[in-house]
């Protein structure tokens, strides 16, 4: 009796993935599947200390919201997504969805990772991927190399070499935010 084999499409597997480990994050960047295992402490609050912060310099009244672990569907291939840590949003980006809890990148204004294990994702693809999804400011706060990382204002799909911040240093916010704001590197880092 012959059996009939059904090969997963890389969105299938990802789907898989995800219902198969909780709390990882599972993203598909420049068409390779990726896994993400679940924050230790410092990543969280660092995490929490930057909503805080948006939170003190008027994010809101400016006409945005924080978000964390919200997707943004990406350009580069047909399955391609990422879920940052964090991002800045437009107040309403739940008009722009586009599948699997993603949206448009045209509503991100920021988006901000604390790398992990796989801090080589967070360091080359997503830099290339948010480039060219037009993400206007992207920042890293790289606890690999001991520095936060700072790219901006893309153009024709690449950012510009990044601004590198070290301990003792804050990271200003661009404008283009929406509003004015320095961020402890030492708190992006450590979550301290």
């Amino acid at each position: 009796m012959a059996v009939l084999q059904h090969e997963l499409t890389l969105s299938e597997a990802a789907d898989l993935l995800s219902r198969a480990l909780p709390g990882h994050r599972v993203e598909i960047l420049q068409g390779r599947l990726t896994v993400t295992p679940p924050p230790d402490g410092s990543h969280a609050l660092s995490l929490t200390k930057l909503g805080r912060a948006f939170d003190r310099a008027g994010i809101v009244e400016a006409g945005r919201e924080y978000v964390q672990g919200v997707g943004i569907w990406l350009p580069t291939l047909r399955d391609d997504y990422a879920i940052p840590d964090f991002s800045i949003v437009d107040e309403d980006f739940r008009d722009a969805l586009v599948q699997k809890n993603c949206y448009s990148p045209n509503v991100f204004r920021l988006v901000a990772e604390v790398t992990s294990s796989n801090w080589s994702d967070d360091l080359g693809p997503k830099v290339e991927c948010y480039a060219e999804a037009g993400i206007p400011v992207y920042i890293v706060a790289d606890r690999k190399h001991d520095e936060v990382l700072l790219y901006r204002d893309p153009a024709d799909g690449k950012y510009p070499a990044p601004e590198r911040y070290k301990r003792g240093q804050s990271v200003p916010v661009p404008e283009s935010v929406g509003v004015a704001l320095d961020l402890s590197v030492d708190t992006l880092l450590d979550g301290d």
